[in-house]
């Protein structure tokens, strides 16, 4: 069987590759291989002659010739760049590969802006916190929570308003401090905590802690705000006065005799 003799040999003396699909110079007609097609590869010494850049049609079939410079590529199909939007060969098809005009080159970093940048921030590390509003206000608040906690936890002579504490408890009284917009039932809760007296007023057959009158031994009504007892003109408590805390029965609306908690002056 006889050997085909597909392709030929780069006309480069020094070179001799034979190609399969060689490539042929448009100036000098001479042969070359990949390496050497192109003009300065191969040291064409004739003029070159200007490349057609439309579409040839031959035999009815459809070329696309490839638009970088010197190569001689064709496809059968069109491969255009979207970016420039030219015919290229699949070697070229790339934005790299034909230097594509579009091509985005990465900007240069700015020194002088990147140097200003650090300095600002290494000069915000060493530089005192800021005294804004924000933090003016939140100042304020927390001085605010601070008094609070000092006048719920206070403890103090028996000139500080006091709370009369049930017959069974350990102390007769504690001085305590109320935020006036609290209900009495929070009053009751917070009281017992402070005195570590047992609170059961969520059993129903139980007795409940209820806080009293220091004068009239009234009971107040669980869901009434001190804010309002404040307020009342008949009989009211007094911001800074002293007030009773009981067990009493649940038919029960007050004490019957408060002069056995509050010593006579």
């Amino acid at each position: 069987m006889a050997e085909l003799d597909v392709g030929k040999h780069c006309e480069i003396k020094s070179c001799k590759q034979k190609d399969f699909l060689p490539f042929v110079c448009s100036s000098c007609s001479g042969v070359f291989c990949l390496e050497h097609r192109s003009r300065d590869s191969h040291s064409c010494s004739c003029p070159e002659v200007p490349v057609k850049r439309e579409i040839s049609v031959s035999e009815g079939s459809t070329s696309y010739p490839c638009s970088f410079e010197n190569c001689k590529g064709k496809e059968l199909l069109p491969v255009i760049c979207p970016h420039c939007e030219k015919h290229f060969c699949l070697i070229h098809r790339h934005q790299d590969d034909h230097k594509c005009e579009k091509l985005e080159t990465p900007k240069p970093r700015m020194a002088a802006t990147q140097e200003l940048v650090q300095k600002i921030v290494e000069s915000k590390k060493n530089a005192p916190p800021s005294k804004g509003r924000k933090g003016a206000k939140n100042a304020a608040t927390a001085a605010k929570v601070a008094l609070m906690k000092l006048k719920m936890h206070a403890s103090g002579d028996k000139g500080l308003p006091q709370v009369f504490l049930p017959k069974e408890a350990k102390d007769s009284s504690l001085p305590m401090f109320f935020c006036s917009k609290w209900s009495v039932g929070k009053v009751v809760d917070f009281a017992a905590s402070q005195a570590s007296l047992k609170n059961n007023n969520n059993v129903l057959t139980a007795k409940k802690l209820r806080l009293c009158h220091p004068e009239t031994g009234e009971a107040f009504k669980m869901d009434t705000s001190l804010q309002l007892l404040l307020s009342q003109t008949d009989c009211p408590l007094h911001n800074g006065g002293n007030v009773i805390l009981e067990y009493l029965d649940n038919e029960s609306f007050g004490l019957d005799d408060v002069t056995a908690y509050i010593p006579s002056s």
